[in-house]
């Protein structure tokens, strides 16, 4: 009778250690928010890169169900206008314009400021000798178009014949002696003088304090899970401060996720301010400069399109 009252209790504790290791199971996976993200291809979206090397996403609880990276921000404004994904790192303007165009985005962070610079081949030695010249650059509506149109402007430039392409075909097209000049972002740029090609000009130079890469999600998201993008806002706070004290180490990581080499990674991260901070003055002139240009209706807030979580 002692033998098969034990059985008895073994099988119950069992059972039990059984339900437990389950229910375990299975409140962790619901803990789990699952999202679709994408970056740009290039070192502003450093933040991103290494909270995805480091697990730091898992650890609030986000499983990232895609990870795209896209050649422009231009191109991944469409991602986001198809509903493809949720959250971006992406360059301001871009966002700007998926706003404008009515895809439901929020700001909920900075990622960087600058990170943008214009090189040219060796006929060039100053701004000056752009006159005439042909110049590579993204889209219109790109961080690097709206500081090209700037430049124009500031240094009275005439002539200047635009080529649209991407960044690595422009680095191509420098190289083959098609284009004279490339506007980039980073890394592209300093990918470019390490070519041999002169860096002639940074965003430092032609836009104070100028908002370079911001964290946006769906609006959606932000009204139905704040606690998963507050989350999305404390890795990105903890990946941007790592970065700014292990940049050797950050360099590496994106070296490899970048397909470049460690150094030249390193040089350029040093020309971005990593940040989470964002400012929005800073915003509202670069949407004030898109609607002079005509890439947007006037009437546009930063406030409206930002959110502090």
């Amino acid at each position: 009778m002692k033998d098969q009252t034990h059985s008895l209790i073994s099988i119950i504790v069992m059972g039990l250690l059984i339900m437990t290791i389950l229910t375990t199971g299975c409140t962790q996976k619901d803990d789990t928010t699952d999202i679709g993200m994408a970056v740009e291809f290039n070192d502003h979206a450093a933040s991103a890169y290494v909270a995805r090397e480091n697990d730091w996403y898992e650890d609030v609880g986000i499983n990232l169900t895609t990870y795209e990276s896209y050649a422009t921000g231009m191109r991944l404004v469409s991602a986001l206008a198809r509903g493809d994904i949720q959250v971006a790192y992406i360059c301001l303007s871009p966002a700007i314009l998926a706003y404008a165009r009515g895809v439901p985005i929020t700001i909920v962070a900075g990622s960087h400021k600058h990170g943008y610079g214009l090189v040219a081949g060796p006929d060039i030695t100053n701004i000056s000798d752009l006159n005439g010249a042909t110049i590579g650059c993204v889209r219109e509506g790109g961080m690097v178009d709206l500081l090209l149109n700037r430049m124009i402007s500031e240094y009275e430039l005439e002539d200047v014949q635009i080529q649209r392409m991407e960044p690595l075909k422009q680095v191509i097209a420098l190289e083959t002696g098609r284009i004279d000049a490339a506007f980039l972002p980073e890394h592209h740029a300093t990918a470019a003088e390490a070519k041999g090609f002169t860096m002639l000009v940074t965003s430092h130079e032609l836009w104070h304090e100028l908002q370079g890469s911001v964290l946006v999600v769906k609006r959606e998201l932000y009204e139905n899970d704040p606690e998963t993008v507050r989350g999305l806002v404390r890795v990105t706070e903890r990946a941007t401060a790592w970065i700014n004290d292990n940049p050797d180490d950050a360099a590496r990581i994106l070296a490899e996720e970048l397909k470049s080499d460690p150094e030249i990674i390193r040089r350029s991260i040093s020309r971005l301010n990593y940040t989470t901070e964002i400012d929005p003055e800073s915003v509202q002139e670069v949407i004030d400069y898109m609607a002079e240009l005509g890439y947007i209706e006037e009437g546009i807030r930063a406030g409206d399109m930002m959110e502090d979580v």
